[in-house]
């Protein structure tokens, strides 16, 4: 594959470059498409974000073209060609498709996006980029976001093309920009957080210049619709290296703009108040509780291990003994959570079950050393419902303890609670607690129909059933019609 930048004393490999022609080889999509441009007039090549994972060794099945070509030619080329395709991008520029074919004897199905050479930018009124088309491949690869996707690899010739210094940067694992990092984010202030991103992602150092771009000018990040930023705020927590990601946006300020929960838990404390770093032991829960998932990232788990001390700002109180105290943070945080995620346009649902976790991730630390009768053991079960074990999770990672001795009487007790609930499961359905009568058999006891009173009576044999765990039918039948009595 013909480089460049042969002079670059520090490119990647020559094993690397022939790793990314023999992938292209291998792979007859990429060929198969290429001709098709070119017998129509157009050019193509493999661009951005799949050039560097080849060089990377970890290219998938998801491929990313560049061309000449406007979109309505690009539909007429691959329509024919594809197994499916879809123009919900073709306003800017980019049309997607399917192509199932067989690499090395195995059925595989590629995801395809080809999009025209263009420039984008943001103006200082409106939330969505402007879109205009461009002629060459070097125009197009300046206006991406960092060098280390600015390179390309034309086809089906397979010539290596890096006009910014991409091999340089991606050998050294650093994000810089094609041009000047005020440009770049200027056209597009959502590529100051995708330098968190990538950092987070892969590893990399942000140049000097980069993060002092992003820090003047983070203010423009509001420009950015939220479901942008929420996307991009997904993809950093989800990385191997969310505390890379997350140190950088508050270190540069981006934090203050999406995320100001997060840097306001830098509390100061004094030679009095000391008490521990709330923004560095979240950052650690973050941490211990991404070591506990079992497949893959966690997105609500994460999430929760984030935001659960976020409360502890605004319930911090200076006792008279000298102790920090912060009451019902628990609950002011889950309030919170709700706030932040519904304003990042976050799922209800996800909403829901983030919050919930940050209101119940202190429940724990009222069992002591085991004195919570069954009922309050059920109570829990039932509170937590379906993220009981996620809460399991949360819960032992919110311990950050330097004190071995602590750390070790907490992680006991918690081995003793869960060890009560799976003793409790194999004598009830305990996550699935029910009262002992369901609606139909309450209203056929007390020969009543539907009404606020069957609710009621609902909710006296649930108590029942948490407090003294399943009755029989019998017997919730006499209790239910001795408490029928009582109402009067």
């Amino acid at each position: 594959m013909p480089n460049a930048n042969e002079d670059n004393s520090s490119a990647l490999s020559q094993v690397q470059h022939r790793a990314v022609s023999e992938l292209l080889r291998v792979s007859p999509v990429a060929d198969e498409l290429a001709r098709r441009f070119q017998e129509a007039g157009f050019s193509l090549a493999l661009v951005g974000g799949s050039v560097r994972d080849a060089l990377l060794g970890r290219l998938g099945n998801d491929l990313d073209f560049t061309t000449d070509a406007r979109p309505e030619d690009v539909l007429k080329i691959v329509r024919p060609w594809a197994d499916a395709l879809w123009e919900v991008g073709i306003a800017f520029g980019t049309v997607g498709a399917q192509k199932d074919a067989r690499v090395d004897d195995v059925e595989q199905s590629f995801q395809i996006e080809i999009t025209t050479y263009r420039s984008e930018a943001y103006d200082r009124t409106s939330r969505k980029p402007e879109v205009s088309y461009g002629d060459s491949i070097e125009e197009d690869l300046v206006r991406r976001d960092f060098t280390v996707n600015a390179m390309a690899v034309a086809l089906p010739e397979k010539e290596f093309i890096d006009p910014y210094g991409g091999l340089d940067d991606l050998s050294a694992r650093v994000l810089r920009t094609p041009g000047t990092p005020e440009a770049s984010f200027s056209d597009d202030p959502l590529r100051m957080m995708r330098a968190a991103r990538f950092a987070a992602q892969l590893d990399f150092e942000v140049a000097p210049e980069v993060v002092a771009a992003m820090t003047d000018m983070a203010a423009r990040i509001e420009i950015v619709s939220a479901e942008r930023v929420r996307d991009e705020l997904n993809k950093l927590i989800r990385s191997a290296h969310p505390r890379k990601g997350l140190t950088l946006l508050v270190d540069t300020g981006l934090a203050d703009h999406v995320l100001p929960e997060l840097p306001a838990l830098r509390l100061e404390s004094d030679e009095h108040h000391r008490h521990k770093d709330v923004y560095e032991h979240t950052l650690i829960v973050l941490e211990q509780a991404m070591a506990l998932e079992e497949d893959g990232p966690d997105l609500t788990l994460r999430l929760a291990a984030l935001f659960h001390d976020i409360g502890k700002p605004r319930t911090r109180r200076f006792e008279q003994d000298g102790r920090v105290s912060f009451h019902h943070h628990e609950m002011v945080g889950a309030k919170m959570t709700k706030k932040r995620m519904a304003a990042l346009k976050y799922s209800n649902d996800l909403v829901k079950d983030v919050s919930r976790l940050v209101e119940l991730h202190l429940r724990f630390h009222g069992y002591g050393t085991g004195e919570w009768t069954d009922s309050a053991v059920r109570r829990y079960v039932r509170d937590a419902g379906p993220l009981l074990d996620r809460l399991h999770k949360l819960t032992r990672s919110d311990c950050t303890t330097r004190n071995k001795r602590k750390a070790t009487a907490l992680s006991r007790a918690y081995d003793g609670l869960e060890d009560r609930i799976a003793e409790l499961k194999e004598q009830e359905e305990l996550d699935a607690i029910r009262p002992d009568l369901d609606g139909n058999e309450i209203m056929g006891v007390l020969g009543i129909g539907p009404g606020p009173a069957i609710g009621q009576a609902y909710k006296f044999l649930l108590e029942l059933r948490l407090e003294n765990g399943p009755m029989g039918h019998e017997a919730a039948v006499a209790a239910l019609k001795e408490w029928w009595a009582e109402q009067g």
